[in-house]
């Protein structure tokens, strides 16, 4: 084991001293040492209960003989750092988590590592980091929040911020989306992504659905505790169950549940980590043949709660595995195969998880679109757009940041048909890639969701809905067509034929880009500086 090197021989005696000095005892330091990297903080309310989270894995680990040491690592409440500079940071948090993890496994003699986490770029930092280290490893989330009530009605944060464009009732929702602790309660960001590590077989079975509040993610946090040592006796390691089949698994199930574009972000960089290539191509072919199952909240008024009562991730796989979307043979943290896991899952609600045969439609809920505007790609969460905006021709109404684009939309100066352009959002441009979901619910609870789309190489929160077409490639900072794009130039989307062009012809988008020059970066200090010039 790697604390081994820590017990044995009279020159590691300077190290043990100093874990006694913190309390340790010689029983302790003997057993084998789990490294527990919790993102508590008092910032983010789907982590501010994950203390509670920390003490149930550190009993788990303790009843079956380990010792836990506890450590820290930074998160970003997407929702809170939304709609201001606030949110450049959260995508590039992602690499601080993931470096961070990386450091304290490497510095310290941990056998094993649990990572507890819940929101959106704590997930992924933390899986990264996993894969990376590649030591006996297993992750536990802190659970999805409830569904807020209003007058009778199901509401969560993506109703708050449609209802700052309607401009009613903004202080019964403000008092009443959040009822409690947790991840946002749709199929968002934090929750897709904790979804998927229990479908990637990084998490036990309950991880991506059981609420906050309930005693039965108590339980499965000691269970976690448990199962770390299994693994450590197992010696089984995060890259014997993160292979390619498992990922390709991970991307069947984000298809069938509509979850988040940014998993189009996440799930390569986590593969990466772990030597395995994905490319969008793949999310695209996986989405071709794998039916939408789930409407999740923002796609409908069901939310996770409603996902975990119906039988869960489990469920949703079973029900996938009828037309062997799933290898069921690939290995989980449970020490079972995927196909174990399920065995005795049962779909409780046909409303909720529709049967194989009856799904929402035959394709999954993310596409992947090229054309004159993106000749490398982008991504569209399909299952939110209405089927009317599915295609849809329209002019650019063109924007250079995000805060143009949302005064002119709550001023009232957006006409139906229009296309809006969203540019110099991206990685570099913004910098950041910030996430949008303001724009997308003006235009929502304005009711323009059903006219007009937007566009930008930036990105979406997983609660953005309607014609959200983002991530586009090349990003405008780097020259990508969509920095050339004019006010009134005709827009077409072609959803199912995955097409985004701008109607002028090659000779003139040429012409254009010679034109062209590239702007300062925003930003010239700082950790986004060096996001910005030497991760990219």
């Amino acid at each position: 084991m790697r604390s081994d090197v820590m017990k044995k021989g009279v020159e590691r005696a300077p190290h043990r001293s100093l874990f006694k000095a913190m309390g340790y005892t010689d029983v302790e330091l003997q057993k084998p040492i789990i490294g527990i990297c919790n993102s508590w903080n008092e910032l983010i309310p789907g982590h501010i209960h994950l203390n509670k989270i920390a003490e149930a894995v550190k009993e788990g680990i303790r009843i079956v003989g380990g010792c836990p040491m506890e450590f820290s690592t930074i998160g970003i409440c997407d929702g809170i750092a939304m709609g201001h500079s606030g949110m450049k940071y959260s995508l590039p948090s992602r690499e601080l988590i993931a470096d961070s993890v990386e450091v304290m496994a490497s510095a310290y003699p941990f056998d094993g590592l649990v990572c507890i986490t819940n929101c959106d770029k704590i997930i992924p930092g933390m899986l990264m980091a996993m894969l990376r280290l590649n030591i006996p490893s297993i992750m536990i989330s802190g659970g999805p929040m409830l569904a807020g009530y209003l007058d009778g009605k199901p509401i969560d944060l993506i109703t708050v911020f449609e209802g700052v464009a309607k401009k009613e009732n903004i202080e019964e929702l403000e008092n009443s989306a959040c009822p409690g602790c947790g991840s946002c309660a749709g199929m968002f960001t934090a929750n897709t992504m904790n979804c998927l590590t229990e479908g990637l077989g990084l998490a036990l079975p309950g991880n991506g659905t059981i609420p906050a509040v309930s005693s039965k993610r108590i339980r499965l946090a000691k269970e976690t505790g448990m199962k770390i040592m299994e693994l450590i006796e197992r010696d089984i390691k995060p890259r014997d169950i993160a292979t390619n089949p498992a990922f390709l698994n991970a991307i069947s199930l984000d298809m069938a549940l509509g979850g988040s574009t940014n998993t189009v972000l996440h799930l390569p960089a986590i593969a990466k980590e772990g030597e395995i290539s994905l490319d969008l191509k793949a999310f695209d072919e996986i989405s071709r043949k794998t039916p939408n199952l789930c409407k999740i909240s923002p796609a409908s008024n069901q939310h996770i709660e409603d996902l975990d009562k119906a039988g869960g991730i489990p469920a949703v796989l079973k029900e996938l595995c009828k037309n062997a979307l799933i290898d069921e043979s690939c290995l989980t943290v449970s020490g079972k195969t995927i196909g174990e896991n399920i065995k005795e899952a049962k779909n409780l609600n046909p409303d909720v998880i529709r049967e194989i045969d009856n799904p929402y439609s035959k394709e999954g809920g993310i596409a992947i679109l090229y054309g004159n505007i993106a000749p490398k790609g982008c991504v569209v969460k399909q299952s939110a757009v209405l089927p009317e905006m599915l295609v849809h021709s329209g002019p650019a109404r063109v924007f250079d940041s995000e805060e143009d684009a949302q005064k002119e939309i709550l001023d009232g100066k957006i006409k139906k048909g229009d296309c809006l352009v969203i540019r110099y959002e991206g990685a570099k441009g913004g910098p950041g890639m910030r996430e949008m979901l303001g724009p997308t619910s003006s235009l929502s609870g304005m009711g323009l969701d059903k006219y007009c789309a937007l566009i930008t190489d930036g990105r979406f929160s997983g609660g953005s809905k309607g014609a959200a077409i983002g991530h586009i490639l090349p990003e405008a900072q780097d020259g990508g067509p969509i920095a050339i794009v004019k006010e009134g130039d005709i827009i077409k989307i072609d959803i199912p034929n995955r097409r985004l062009d701008v109607e002028i012809s090659d000779n003139e988008i040429k012409n254009r880009l010679k034109e062209w020059k590239k702007p300062d970066y925003k930003i010239k200090e700082g950790y986004l500086y060096r996001y910005i010039t030497s991760n990219l």
